[in-house]
Protein backbone atom coordinates (compact mmCIF):
# COMPACT_ATOMS: atom_id res chain seq x y z
CA UNK A 1 0.00 0.00 0.00
CA UNK A 2 1.35 3.21 -0.76
CA UNK A 3 0.30 7.07 -1.09
CA UNK A 4 -0.87 8.06 -4.48
CA UNK A 5 1.25 9.64 -6.57
CA UNK A 6 -1.67 11.79 -8.50
CA UNK A 7 -2.48 13.31 -5.19
CA UNK A 8 1.17 13.46 -3.18
CA UNK A 9 1.82 16.76 -4.52
CA UNK A 10 -1.49 18.01 -3.94
CA UNK A 11 -1.80 17.46 -0.41
CA UNK A 12 -1.24 20.37 2.06
CA UNK A 13 -1.51 20.15 5.86
CA UNK A 14 -5.28 20.84 7.12
CA UNK A 15 -5.84 24.29 8.76
CA UNK A 16 -8.02 24.08 11.79
CA UNK A 17 -11.19 26.80 11.48
CA UNK A 18 -13.74 28.06 13.74
CA UNK A 19 -15.79 24.27 13.44
CA UNK A 20 -13.44 22.80 15.52
CA UNK A 21 -14.95 21.37 18.63
CA UNK A 22 -13.78 21.10 21.99
CA UNK A 23 -13.47 17.62 24.06
CA UNK A 24 -14.96 17.72 27.16
CA UNK A 25 -11.83 19.01 29.12
CA UNK A 26 -11.72 21.88 26.44
CA UNK A 27 -9.00 20.97 24.41
CA UNK A 28 -9.23 21.21 20.70
CA UNK A 29 -10.60 18.15 18.65
CA UNK A 30 -8.68 17.71 15.15
CA UNK A 31 -11.33 15.68 13.17
CA UNK A 32 -10.61 13.24 10.53
CA UNK A 33 -13.20 11.35 8.15
CA UNK A 34 -11.77 8.14 6.79
CA UNK A 35 -13.95 7.64 3.07
CA UNK A 36 -13.93 4.89 0.48
CA UNK A 37 -15.76 2.50 -1.11
CA UNK A 38 -17.74 -0.41 0.61
CA UNK A 39 -15.07 -3.06 1.94
CA UNK A 40 -12.45 -0.52 0.88
CA UNK A 41 -10.04 -1.19 4.22
CA UNK A 42 -12.22 1.60 6.51
CA UNK A 43 -12.26 -0.96 9.51
CA UNK A 44 -8.51 -2.26 9.32
CA UNK A 45 -7.93 1.61 9.44
CA UNK A 46 -9.92 2.77 12.73
CA UNK A 47 -8.62 -0.50 14.21
CA UNK A 48 -5.04 0.01 13.94
CA UNK A 49 -5.84 4.22 15.05
CA UNK A 50 -8.04 3.40 17.88
CA UNK A 51 -4.67 1.84 19.94
CA UNK A 52 -3.88 5.64 20.35
CA UNK A 53 -5.07 6.85 23.49
CA UNK A 54 -5.62 10.43 21.82
CA UNK A 55 -7.76 9.04 18.92
CA UNK A 56 -11.78 8.72 19.78
CA UNK A 57 -12.69 6.31 16.76
CA UNK A 58 -16.85 6.68 15.13
CA UNK A 59 -17.68 3.58 13.33
CA UNK A 60 -20.25 4.14 10.99
CA UNK A 61 -23.54 2.91 12.58
CA UNK A 62 -24.10 0.03 10.37
CA UNK A 63 -25.75 -1.67 13.35
CA UNK A 64 -28.65 1.27 13.21
CA UNK A 65 -30.02 1.07 9.51
CA UNK A 66 -29.74 -2.70 10.26
CA UNK A 67 -32.04 -2.53 13.23
CA UNK A 68 -34.45 0.35 13.20
CA UNK A 69 -36.94 -0.74 15.88
CA UNK A 70 -36.95 -4.07 14.22
CA UNK A 71 -36.87 -2.90 10.66
CA UNK A 72 -33.42 -3.95 8.50
CA UNK A 73 -33.15 -0.65 6.39
CA UNK A 74 -30.29 -1.51 4.86
CA UNK A 75 -31.62 -4.82 3.94
CA UNK A 76 -34.97 -3.17 2.87
CA UNK A 77 -32.31 -1.02 0.22
CA UNK A 78 -30.80 -4.01 -1.60
CA UNK A 79 -34.04 -5.66 -1.83
CA UNK A 80 -35.96 -2.98 -3.36
CA UNK A 81 -33.75 0.08 -3.48
CA UNK A 82 -36.30 1.92 -5.56
CA UNK A 83 -39.24 1.68 -2.97
CA UNK A 84 -36.29 2.26 -0.07
CA UNK A 85 -34.10 4.81 -0.57
CA UNK A 86 -34.98 7.52 0.49
CA UNK A 87 -36.52 6.12 3.67
CA UNK A 88 -32.76 4.20 4.47
CA UNK A 89 -30.65 7.62 2.89
CA UNK A 90 -33.24 10.05 5.31
CA UNK A 91 -31.70 7.75 8.36
CA UNK A 92 -28.46 7.51 6.87
CA UNK A 93 -28.40 11.21 6.67
CA UNK A 94 -29.89 11.68 10.66
CA UNK A 95 -27.54 9.26 12.21
CA UNK A 96 -24.53 10.29 10.28
CA UNK A 97 -25.06 13.82 11.58
CA UNK A 98 -25.67 12.45 15.25
CA UNK A 99 -22.07 11.09 14.83
CA UNK A 100 -20.49 14.30 13.49
CA UNK A 101 -21.92 16.23 16.89
CA UNK A 102 -21.79 13.90 19.19
CA UNK A 103 -19.26 15.71 22.12
CA UNK A 104 -15.65 14.72 21.73
CA UNK A 105 -13.93 13.02 24.83
CA UNK A 106 -10.27 12.95 22.45
CA UNK A 107 -8.03 15.39 21.18
CA UNK A 108 -8.29 13.30 17.99
CA UNK A 109 -11.68 11.74 15.94
CA UNK A 110 -11.57 9.68 13.47
CA UNK A 111 -15.22 8.79 11.86
CA UNK A 112 -16.16 6.12 9.11
CA UNK A 113 -17.04 7.92 6.38
CA UNK A 114 -19.00 11.09 6.58
CA UNK A 115 -22.33 13.35 5.97
CA UNK A 116 -20.63 14.26 2.88
CA UNK A 117 -19.81 11.01 1.41
CA UNK A 118 -23.42 9.82 2.23
CA UNK A 119 -24.65 12.81 0.00
CA UNK A 120 -21.99 12.97 -2.66
CA UNK A 121 -21.67 9.35 -2.72
CA UNK A 122 -24.65 7.01 -1.70
CA UNK A 123 -26.93 9.22 -2.34
CA UNK A 124 -25.95 10.37 -5.79
CA UNK A 125 -25.39 6.74 -7.07
CA UNK A 126 -28.96 6.10 -6.19
CA UNK A 127 -29.95 8.62 -7.99
CA UNK A 128 -28.09 8.38 -11.13
CA UNK A 129 -28.77 5.08 -11.56
CA UNK A 130 -32.73 5.58 -11.44
CA UNK A 131 -33.59 4.20 -7.99
CA UNK A 132 -34.21 7.68 -6.47
CA UNK A 133 -36.94 9.67 -8.37
CA UNK A 134 -35.96 13.47 -8.70
CA UNK A 135 -38.62 14.84 -6.07
CA UNK A 136 -37.06 12.37 -3.49
CA UNK A 137 -33.39 13.11 -4.56
CA UNK A 138 -34.38 17.07 -4.37
CA UNK A 139 -35.95 16.71 -0.59
CA UNK A 140 -33.06 14.70 0.36
CA UNK A 141 -30.71 17.56 -0.61
CA UNK A 142 -32.61 20.33 0.40
CA UNK A 143 -32.44 18.28 3.83
CA UNK A 144 -28.75 18.20 3.33
CA UNK A 145 -27.94 21.89 2.20
CA UNK A 146 -29.45 23.28 5.75
CA UNK A 147 -27.66 20.67 7.54
CA UNK A 148 -24.58 21.16 6.37
CA UNK A 149 -25.03 25.43 6.58
CA UNK A 150 -26.91 25.35 10.25
CA UNK A 151 -25.18 22.54 11.93
CA UNK A 152 -21.18 22.37 12.57
CA UNK A 153 -20.06 19.12 10.66
CA UNK A 154 -16.70 20.12 9.68
CA UNK A 155 -13.58 18.18 9.28
CA UNK A 156 -10.25 18.97 9.20
CA UNK A 157 -9.18 16.27 7.28
CA UNK A 158 -10.54 13.82 4.54
CA UNK A 159 -8.39 10.08 3.93
CA UNK A 160 -9.55 8.51 0.76
CA UNK A 161 -8.42 4.83 1.05
CA UNK A 162 -8.36 4.06 -3.31
CA UNK A 163 -9.65 0.76 -3.48
CA UNK A 164 -10.49 -0.82 -6.90
CA UNK A 165 -14.33 -2.37 -7.23
CA UNK A 166 -12.88 -5.63 -7.58
CA UNK A 167 -10.85 -5.93 -4.83
CA UNK A 168 -13.96 -4.62 -2.90
CA UNK A 169 -16.21 -7.17 -4.26
CA UNK A 170 -13.99 -9.64 -3.00
CA UNK A 171 -13.76 -8.40 0.35
CA UNK A 172 -17.25 -7.96 0.81
CA UNK A 173 -17.21 -12.08 -0.67
CA UNK A 174 -15.32 -12.90 2.40
CA UNK A 175 -16.17 -10.88 4.96
CA UNK A 176 -19.79 -12.33 4.12
CA UNK A 177 -22.64 -9.89 5.13
CA UNK A 178 -25.75 -11.22 4.58
CA UNK A 179 -27.06 -7.93 3.31
CA UNK A 180 -24.01 -7.52 0.61
CA UNK A 181 -24.29 -11.57 -1.10
CA UNK A 182 -25.84 -10.01 -3.96
CA UNK A 183 -24.24 -6.89 -4.54
CA UNK A 184 -23.35 -6.66 -7.80
CA UNK A 185 -19.97 -5.11 -9.08
CA UNK A 186 -21.94 -2.78 -11.44
CA UNK A 187 -23.02 -0.99 -8.24
CA UNK A 188 -19.57 -1.26 -6.46
CA UNK A 189 -18.30 0.34 -10.11
CA UNK A 190 -20.73 3.65 -9.75
CA UNK A 191 -19.47 4.50 -6.00
CA UNK A 192 -16.16 4.37 -7.13
CA UNK A 193 -16.64 6.84 -9.68
CA UNK A 194 -18.26 8.97 -7.44
CA UNK A 195 -15.56 8.82 -4.79
CA UNK A 196 -12.96 9.74 -7.53
CA UNK A 197 -15.15 12.47 -9.20
CA UNK A 198 -15.68 14.19 -5.36
CA UNK A 199 -12.37 13.61 -3.96
CA UNK A 200 -9.74 13.23 -6.45
CA UNK A 201 -10.57 14.62 -9.84
CA UNK A 202 -12.94 17.25 -8.14
CA UNK A 203 -15.41 17.92 -10.73
CA UNK A 204 -18.75 17.59 -9.01
CA UNK A 205 -18.42 19.49 -5.31
CA UNK A 206 -14.84 20.87 -3.62
CA UNK A 207 -14.27 18.34 -0.99
CA UNK A 208 -15.12 20.16 2.63
CA UNK A 209 -11.39 19.66 3.70
CA UNK A 210 -7.50 18.50 2.53
CA UNK A 211 -7.74 15.23 1.06
CA UNK A 212 -4.94 12.69 1.71
CA UNK A 213 -5.14 9.65 -0.99
CA UNK A 214 -3.98 5.80 0.11
CA UNK A 215 -3.78 3.01 -2.31
CA UNK A 216 -5.67 0.43 -0.16
CA UNK A 217 -5.59 -2.65 -2.43
CA UNK A 218 -2.51 -4.35 -0.56
CA UNK A 219 -3.02 -6.41 2.19
CA UNK A 220 -3.15 -5.70 5.59
CA UNK A 221 0.90 -5.52 6.74
CA UNK A 222 1.13 -3.33 3.89
CA UNK A 223 -1.43 -1.20 4.84
CA UNK A 224 -0.48 -0.53 8.33
CA UNK A 225 3.21 0.17 7.09
CA UNK A 226 2.20 3.27 5.52
CA UNK A 227 -0.65 4.12 7.69
CA UNK A 228 2.44 3.64 10.17
CA UNK A 229 4.29 6.41 7.81
CA UNK A 230 1.02 9.12 7.26
CA UNK A 231 0.39 8.62 11.22
CA UNK A 232 1.43 12.19 11.80
CA UNK A 233 -0.32 13.56 8.81
CA UNK A 234 -3.45 11.93 9.91
CA UNK A 235 -3.10 12.83 13.72
CA UNK A 236 -2.81 16.82 12.35
CA UNK A 237 0.53 16.83 13.70
CA UNK A 238 2.26 17.96 10.59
Amino acid sequence: MKMSNEKSSAWKSPTRSRSDMSTASGTRTFKVSVEGNIASGKSTFLDYFNLSPDVEVRTEPVEKWRNLHGHNMLALLYKDPTRWALSLQTYVQLTMLQMHTKPHERPITIMERSIFSARHCFVENLYHSGKMPTPEYIVLDEWYQWLVANTDVHVDLIVYLRTRPEVCLARMYERDRKEENKVPLAYLNGLHELHENWLVRQVTVKPPAPVLVLDANSNMSDMEHVMEEYREKIMGRS
